[in-house]
């Protein structure tokens, strides 16, 4: 059984996180690599224990963004095929050249390499898509994060539409995809999800809203303690 983890640590913002993930990377040798590695690998685990392990022939669709929370979603993706043989599809919201850091960019093209995971990748919701999504058993929503800013458009708002009419589990990365990581705010279209991976700390939007984020979990990603200070 899931149960939610959150050790009361004080909640953050975003851009506290962002301040973080600098000084661990900047000065400390942290390399955000890692983090995302780490991230990702939360999330597979956080599934594996969801379902017991029981995941071989289950369909896991993963919707990524073209920013690090789409990275989190290829790590998490490549976990979970290779260790318990479940059906594995990625899908990028946008093209492989939209990929926004370098940490996505590498693990994109590990992914390429891996003939266990289907890939799809464009600015439209096919049928191809659009049927993988409503015949998934796990969702992982690696769309935005805290990286949402302004209006959410297609092809992500009609991703968000169809994750939430899916009948899936849904696991969202960081913050589910729509909500806002510091005041809460839903968007229009905002991923209602069954759990959150949400990860070094609480984020403050996350609080009291159990109608879009399910369950949370917080995962440590390897930042160490000291880059807090000063920050926190």
């Amino acid at each position: 059984m899931i149960k939610e983890r959150y050790a009361g640590e004080e909640a953050i913002s975003s851009d506290q996180m962002y301040t973080i993930e600098d000084k661990a990377h900047n000065l400390i040798g942290m390399k955000r690599i890692y983090m995302m590695e780490n991230a990702g690998h939360g999330v597979a685990d956080f599934i594996i224990l969801k379902f017991k392990r029981k995941l071989r022939g289950k369909q896991i669709v993963a919707i990524c963004g073209t920013g690090n929370n789409g990275g989190d979603g290829f790590v998490a993706s490549r976990h979970l095929s290779y260790y318990y043989g479940a059906r594995l599809r990625l899908v990028l919201l946008g093209f492989p050249n939209d990929l926004r850091t370098e940490e996505a960019r590498i693990n994109w093209e590990i992914i390429q390499k891996m003939d266990s995971i289907e890939t799809t990748f464009g600015y439209e919701i096919n049928d191809e898509i659009r049927m993988s999504i409503e015949n998934a058993d796990v969702i992982i929503d690696g769309i935005f994060g805290t990286g949402i800013r302004g209006e959410i458009r297609k092809p992500h708002s009609s991703a968000i539409e169809l994750i939430n009419k899916s009948k899936a589990y849904i696991v969202s990365v960081d913050v589910p995809s729509g909500i806002d990581p510091n005041s809460g705010r839903a968007h229009d279209e905002s991923v209602k999800a069954d759990a959150t991976v949400t990860f070094h700390r609480m984020k403050k939007g996350l609080l009291n809203n159990k109608k879009y984020t399910g369950v949370i979990h917080v995962e440590k990603i390897g930042i160490p303690h000291e880059s807090e200070r000063g920050v926190v």
